[in-house]
């Protein structure tokens, strides 16, 4: 099973934040559900990443997995356009996305899945 069966409950947002492996200080994720393996390119999972108030990233990521993103709250700018809440992206692999940085700070929900055949 990719992800376990979860009901509605309540998030704490105050803790249980943590940097991912390779992004900059000031840019947070929050796993909500399911696993990702980058190297047996299997596995699903639902994270929050935030960036605090004038969070950046310096160079595009790319990698091997599928990702949608929500822009949920504050401002998320890419490559000089600005973005606001209730916008989103569907990324295939190994597409080029960013650098990335947040004036006010943003909240992003993203679905990250490897898919068969990709």
């Amino acid at each position: 099973m990719l992800k376990e069966h979860l009901e509605f409950f309540g998030l704490d947002l105050s803790e249980g934040w943590s940097v991912p492996e390779g992004y900059p200080e000031g840019i947070e994720q929050k796993i909500l559900s399911g696993r990702l393996d980058e190297g047996a390119r299997k596995g699903s999972r639902t994270r929050l990443l935030r960036f605090l108030p004038g969070a950046f990233s310096t160079v595009p990521f790319e990698h091997e997995y599928w990702e949608e993103v929500f822009l949920v709250r504050g401002d998320l700018i890419v490559v000089g356009q600005s973005f606001k809440p209730m916008t989103y992206a569907c990324r295939p692999p190994h597409t080029p996305h960013g650098p990335f940085r947040s004036e006010e700070g943003c909240l992003l929900l993203e679905i990250h899945y490897f898919h068969d055949g990709d």
